[in-house]
């Protein structure tokens, strides 16, 4: 699995991931703290929504299995089979149909509960939903890269974060919005910025309906759409076949 990453501190990994899009390496500093111990295999029949996992993945016949951990946000109400997952050390959030995934091997459930995080400023973190910001990520030189984006929701399952997606990179990323709002690394714009047009009005929502586009190299792409963002009820989650990534569209206009 891969995903672009971007690094917002001085400490973070050295590791990067190539993907299509560019290469960007971990964000540490934010990574959710976690202590290994023998797992329970997974079951069908018990939710595993909020809970840690652990889990081998084999691309493909020819690649190593490489391991992941992570902490399982959401079961996806118009598919069940369908879990939102935010792996240690990636920025981006997953889509997995972990249950029948066949690249998945030895998926096991990790004892006890993730660490809570308590909000220290609700204000704030209700004044950032739906707006739009500026976020600042450190480039490889040590300067500062603006990355225009939007806050989505705070994330389920882990309070502490948010969901956002960015204009250079529609995917759905998490990050603790609030802490970096506080080291000056996140700017909210104005509603009335005018490169941010307003979303317009969806009288009903598209959820659980299928959506087909274009890929940059002109074939056709299948996808379900899978939320809807209430603080921007024209903007929703679409999960694509072909991908496990999660993308942020306004489909007003789309």
């Amino acid at each position: 699995m891969e995903c672009p990453y971007r690094s917002r501190s001085k400490h973070t990994a050295a590791g990067g991931v190539s993907s299509s899009r560019s290469v960007m390496k971990k964000k540490s500093s934010h990574r959710h703290k976690h202590t290994h111990h023998a797992g329970q295999a997974a079951s069908h029949t018990e939710s595993i929504v909020g809970c840690r996992i652990q889990h081998g993945w084999k691309e493909d016949a020819f690649s190593p299995v490489s391991r992941w951990s992570g902490t399982v946000l959401v079961q996806v109400p118009v598919n069940p089979s369908l879990y939102l997952i935010k792996y240690d050390g990636v920025d981006c959030v997953y889509g997995l149909e972990i249950f029948k995934d066949q690249r998945v091997h030895n998926l096991e459930v990790l004892p006890g509960e993730i660490a809570s995080f308590r909000v220290s400023d609700t204000r704030l973190a209700d004044r950032l939903l739906g707006r739009p910001v500026v976020h600042l990520f450190e480039t490889d030189d040590g300067s500062k890269d603006e990355w225009r984006g939007l806050v989505l929701s705070r994330a389920p399952s882990m309070p502490a974060w948010f969901f956002i997606t960015y204009e250079k990179d529609p995917m759905l990323y998490m990050y603790q919005l609030m802490q970096d709002y506080k080291d000056g690394d996140l700017r909210i714009l104005p509603e009335s910025d005018p490169e941010f047009r307003e979303p317009g009005e969806v009288s009903d929502s598209l959820v659980g309906k299928q959506v087909e586009c274009l890929n940059k190299e002109g074939a056709q792409r299948m996808g379900t759409i899978i939320q809807q963002v209430q603080a921007k009820p024209s903007v929703y989650f679409i999960k694509f076949d072909d991908d496990y990534h999660i993308y942020v569209y306004d489909m007003v206009g789309s």
